[in-house]
C-alpha cells in the first residue's frame, strides 16, 4: 500500500500547500508545530481544531524520529494541504518504513511498547492512512475536516 502524492496535495488547485523539511531530531518538532500554528490563522482554525491537529503532529512526526532511522540522522517532511473544508497533514521519512498488514488499519500494538500515537491520531483526525514512500519509508496522512 503506497500513499500516492499527487491525491495527498490534491490535484484539484484550490488547495494552499506547505512543506517543511526538518532533521529527524526531537528538537525540530516544534518547527512543525509552529508552522502549523502559522497557517492557522490563514483558514481561522477554532483553538479546539488547532489542538487537535498539534496534538496529531506531534504524534506523527515523533513516531517518524523515533522509528524512522534509529539512531541515525535523516530528515522528515511535514506537508500542509489547507482547503476550504479541510487541513491535510502528512508526514514521511525515508526511513526503514512501516506500513500495517494488508487490508489492516495501523493499529497502536503494531507500534513498539508504549506507542500509543497512531491512536491519538486516529482519535482527533477524521481520517488516516499509513503507508509506504516509493523508495523506502513511511508517509502518514491525516484529514481534519473544518468546521467553519
Amino acid at each position: 500500500m503506497g500513499i500516492d502524492h499527487e491525491d495527498v496535495l490534491g490535484t484539484s488547485g484550490d488547495g494552499r500547500v506547505v512543506r517543511l523539511t526538518i532533521p529527524a531530531k526531537a528538537e525540530y518538532i516544534m518547527l512543525g508545530r509552529l508552522a502549523l500554528t502559522s497557517l492557522s490563522r490563514v483558514r481561522e482554525l477554532s483553538e479546539e481544531e488547532l489542538s487537535d491537529l498539534k496534538l496529531a503532529l506531534t504524534e506523527a512526526c515523533t513516531n517518524a524520529v523515533e522509528h524512522a532511522y534509529g539512531s541515525g540522522d535523516g530528515l522528515v517532511e511535514i506537508t500542509y494541504v489547507v482547503e476550504a473544508d479541510r487541513l491535510v497533514v502528512e508526514v514521511s521519512d525515508n526511513g526503514t518504513g512501516f506500513s500495517p498488514p494488508e487490508g489492516e488499519p495501523a493499529a497502536p500494538e503494531l507500534l513498539e511498547e508504549g506507542g500509543l500515537g497512531i491512536a491519538i491520531i486516529r482519535a482527533v483526525s477524521d481520517e488516516l492512512e499509513i503507508g509506504e514512500r516509493p523508495g523506502g519509508g513511511s508517509t502518514l496522512r491525516f484529514v481534519k475536516l473544518l468546521s467553519r
